[in-house]
């Protein structure tokens, strides 16, 4: 069989394009090594184990978690022959692998994100004391969104929740969960809390929340955010960049609306506790009008009686003015001009006169 001669470029050409069709996206897993950036912008490492080492690229855009060298990790990538005849792998993620190398890149990134007061408390605003509108991202068919409707419903209901669907492990989770919050960001009527919540899973499972552009998504939301993801025991740089943190997607529920029957009965209690003191209140105010009744009719009695004694003299001294008095006393009421001649009435108690005025002497 004769032997194909290909030029240089048309040998990396065919080389990537068998490797492109036999191999379009791998995992490989592996120590890093040899990490650094150039120009702030192309990041290369080596990833290894006891039997080799292969050569890795990538942007720092794409670089979501922090790594360095000795840090266990996952990449996904495509096989590649640079033009200059050396083999690499093109990386589109890198995620650390084993608890050891989570731990340690959770701590590189927390340490970073601290620094800058992504986590500080003062930032951080109250949740409304109950609300109306709710946003919820999380997976639906997951079991920690099921309990978490199922206790807001429970505890109080008649909530309008927007839900938006995403992944909530895996690769292409943050994204995800970074679209659903710009997009809730952006809505015309904004809810007033956005919930993340996802249920409990092992340290890769939950390494999603710690993504560095889903974490400044969160802390960057217009909206106030609570998180609850995994357990009570998980933490994830999520839940520190978050306003309000819940243990668990039911402690979320929790956290965010009130027992309707714990406030009913804790207002029955209340009323039954105050009864006793408004009775006792309502008597006191009773006994205080009855005695302020009292002292004020005794006191209108005592106007009446003074006032009946001032019109009884009034009376009497009537009485004494009165013309039938004076006539029984034995004088005499004259009518008439007292001139000479003239005729006037003479009135008695017993008889009324006329006579003549033949005599008018002054006093």
């Amino acid at each position: 069989m004769e032997n194909v001669r290909l030029t240089v470029s048309d040998f990396i050409a065919v080389t990537n394009q068998t490797l492109e069709y036999a191999y379009p996206s791998v995992e490989v897993e592996g120590e890093v090594s040899s990490f650094k950036v150039n120009q702030g912008k192309f990041v290369f490492f080596d990833i290894k184990d006891s039997g080799g080492s292969v050569g890795c690229f990538m942007t720092v855009w794409q670089l979501r978690v922090p790594i360095e060298d000795g840090m266990k990790v996952i990449v996904t990538a495509t096989p590649k022959l640079t033009q200059w005849g050396k083999f690499s792998l093109t990386v589109k993620v890198v995620r650390p692998s084993g608890e050891g190398a989570i731990k340690k890149s959770f701590e590189i990134l927390k340490a970073k994100l601290d620094a800058e007061g992504l986590f500080d408390e003062g930032r951080k605003r109250t949740l409304p004391v109950i609300p109306t509108h709710i946003a919820v991202i999380s997976s639906t068919q997951a079991a920690g969104y099921a309990d978490f409707i199922k206790i807001l419903d429970d505890r109080w209901g008649g909530l309008k929740v927007d839900v938006a669907h995403v992944q909530v492990q895996g690769v292409d989770a943050p994204d995800q969960m970074i679209r659903a919050l710009n997009y809730l960001n952006g809505s015309e009527e904004l809810p007033e809390v956005i919930v993340i919540i996802r249920g409990g899973g092992s340290a890769d499972d939950l390494s999603a929340f710690n993504d560095e552009q889903l974490v400044r998504a969160i802390a960057g939301s217009r909206v106030p955010t609570l998180v609850g993801v995994g357990h009570e025991v998980d933490e994830s740089l999520a839940d520190l960049a978050a306003d309000v943190r819940a243990s668990t997607p039911s402690n979320a529920a929790q956290i965010l609306v009130p027992d309707r029957a714990e406030i009913i009965r804790a207002v029955r209690y209340q009323v039954q506790s105050l009864l006793p003191r408004v009775e006792n209140a309502i008597d006191e105010q009773s006994q205080l009008v009855r005695t302020s009744l009292a002292d004020m009719l005794a006191r209108a009695n005592e106007h009446i009686d003074h006032e009946l004694e001032k019109l009884s003299g009034i009376q009497a001294l009537l009485a004494q003015l009165n013309p039938e008095t004076v006539l029984a006393r034995g004088y005499a009421l004259v009518r008439g001009l007292a001139k000479v001649g003239q005729i006037i009435e003479v009135e008695t108690n017993q008889t009324i006169m006329k006579a003549e005025v033949q005599d008018v002497k002054r006093k």
